[in-house]
């Protein structure tokens, strides 16, 4: 690999980071003002339409992205542009396919989901079809995203995700807030409706590169697109085969689907159980404590508790993505050691960069939960709203860890048995749901879904320890969980005095904001310091880390030094 192609993955991984943090924040945001505008019955039918949309998005648009990118560049290294934009062209007929089959298919299927299968009634009807027509665009988006990245310019993607979220965000609360006047089923559907503005301003910024890198094109004579790598590779073989001087659109779209299938069978699975309990929830839980408040659970899962439970998966599947290319490419050489050793690093860098936001959203769950969203909308869910967000975010800890390791398979081409691990893992989440769901009510269902991420993460680790040797905490582990032991106490003790005797001014929202601030701080001071305290982190250990860890983690060493 030469310093160039370094510092382009490099300056790609960064820009995609960077972009994708962005967004999903923007995305976190989004929710607390239609919290406020939707309340608990609005944001159930909301969250009933959005998972069901994300689901047909996921499966329209994952692992074809990735498909493209691979099949682009390595035309372009092998100096064959013309191919690749004939393989571009076939990708962008599949999208064009894609989007109007899905988009067909959210409308008519929209009644007998929302109303039917989940329960969600005519307004969870109303929002599905209003986002619908954002599945025309989608899949369009993904594959133009796909070609950028195989040309390795990543900016396109990367803006493209900041611009779709800024437009969704500004126009979902807009017209939330105006249709409102005319019903709540009407101001949900807006609300919806702003995923096909943030679909659109998306496509405009793709076009407008697309444009940009077609100018670019005329100007640079084909055969200079990476020289270097088209000598490396002047023996490698097409594999596709060609017809009449071209490439077979039948020979591009079984390439494309080959390699596209277990991304987005890998990619749904989160998507897929989240739909699976804002599916089940109102049919399980309606006749022992009332449809309204069984939608009102689904309100407070999908608009509070999954928005916080995902904030912790940011940082460690940002950590964890820069790697893969690595194991990827050491696993081709057939350097195990090194496929070992890094496996070990990603998935103990992604545990221990994952666990403090677990802990401290997890134990100030109540104070985020109303100084965020406020009070929930009913004496029942303001008792169970907080620790349904505690809950969900404990189980965010595995679905970490499940995602690293099947990252790690995914590089090392394991895509069989990474699928058959998705299978058990939505088995277990559906049998635990029906099962615990009846005993335990709504946190019956939520430990279901920390179940599945369990026997996912635990397939996952057996699978890999069958091709490499690897440890991820090994001797470390006691003191992990001591660690996690004492600042869940310490936390949780903090938490409960700050609950009943700190109000230090008159404006509630104000006094939730400094509980919230009070028992976040400890529990992230308290982290580092307790890693150093138990050993679970070395010297060698801190070596490795990203910069701003490392610095934090040796504050906490001076400070346990002159102690």
């Amino acid at each position: 690999m030469t310093k160039v192609t370094k510092d382009s993955l490099v300056k790609g991984t960064l820009i995609l980071t960077v972009a994708a943090l962005v967004a999903r924040f923007l995305g976190v945001f989004q929710r607390i003002p239609l919290v406020h505008l939707l309340h608990e019955e609005g944001m159930g039918s909301y969250s009933i339409a959005f998972n069901l949309y994300s689901i047909l998005l996921v499966v329209a648009t994952a692992g074809i992205p990735s498909a493209l990118s691979k099949m682009v560049a390595e035309r372009y290294a092998l100096g064959r542009p013309a191919e690749a934009d004939r393989i571009y062209r076939a990708a962008v007929m599949f999208a064009l396919g894609a989007g109007v089959l899905m988009t067909v298919l959210l409308y008519g299927f929209a009644p007998i989901y929302a109303e039917n299968i989940s329960h969600g009634g005519p307004d969870a009807t109303l929002a599905t079809r209003a986002i619908a027509p954002a599945m025309l665009v989608f899949p369009l988006i993904a594959i133009m995203r796909g070609y950028f990245q195989g040309r390795q310019n990543m900016m396109p993607n990367g803006i493209s995700q900041v611009v779709e979220q800024i437009f969704r965000l500004i126009t979902s609360i807009a017209l939330a807030y105006f249709l409102l006047n005319i019903s709540l089923g009407w101001g949900v559907a807006g609300a919806s409706f702003g995923g096909v503005i943030g679909g659109l301003a998306a496509l405009a910024v793709m076009l407008y590169y697309a444009m940009k890198q077609k100018r670019r094109d005329a100007l640079v004579a084909p055969t200079s697109v990476m020289k270097e790598t088209a000598e490396q590779m002047s023996a490698a073989k097409a594999d596709m085969p060609i017809a009449g001087g071209a490439l077979r659109y039948r020979d591009i779209y079984r390439s494309l689907l080959k390699l596209s299938i277990p991304i987005v069978v890998f990619s749904v699975t989160v998507t897929l159980v989240y739909a699976i309990d804002t599916s089940i929830i109102i049919p399980l839980l309606e006749g022992s404590i009332g449809r309204n408040e069984a939608l009102g659970l689904v309100g407070i899962l999908g608009g509070r508790a999954q928005s916080l439970a995902g904030l912790p998966i940011i940082l460690a599947v940002a950590l964890s993505q820069s790697v893969v290319p690595i194991i990827s490419a050491a696993y081709s050489r057939k350097d195990y050691q090194q496929v070992g050793k890094q496996t070990s690093r990603v998935l103990q860098l992604a545990i221990l960069s994952g666990l403090p936001a677990v802990l401290m959203i997890a134990v100030a769950a109540r104070p985020l939960d109303f100084f965020l969203f406020g009070h929930e909308d009913t004496v029942y869910g303001i008792s169970h709203g907080p620790h349904m967000i505690a809950l969900l975010t404990l189980g965010a800890m595995f679905q970490i860890v499940m995602q690293t390791s099947g990252a790690v398979l995914m590089g090392m081409g394991r895509m069989k048995p990474l699928m058959a691990h998705v299978v058990v893992g939505i088995a277990v989440k559906l049998a635990g749901s029906f099962l615990l769901g009846n005993m335990f009510g709504i946190y019956g269902i939520i430990v279901s879904t920390g179940l599945c991420f369990i026997a996912m993460s635990w397939l996952n680790i057996r699978s890999l320890r069958k091709e490499i040797k690897f440890t991820i905490l090994g001797s470390r582990f006691a003191g992990l969980a001591v660690t996690v032991a004492v600042i869940a106490a310490v936390g949780t003790a903090i938490e409960w005095l700050t609950h009943n005797y700190v109000a230090l001014t008159p404006w509630f929202r104000l006094n939730e904001a400094i509980n919230s601030v009070i028992v976040c701080g400890i529990a992230v001071a308290m982290y580092p310091v307790m890693l150093m305290a138990t050993r679970v982190v070395t010297k060698d250990d801190v070596s490795s880390f990203p910069a701003p860890v490392q610095k934090l983690i040796r504050k906490a060493g001076r400070l346990l030094g002159r102690r």
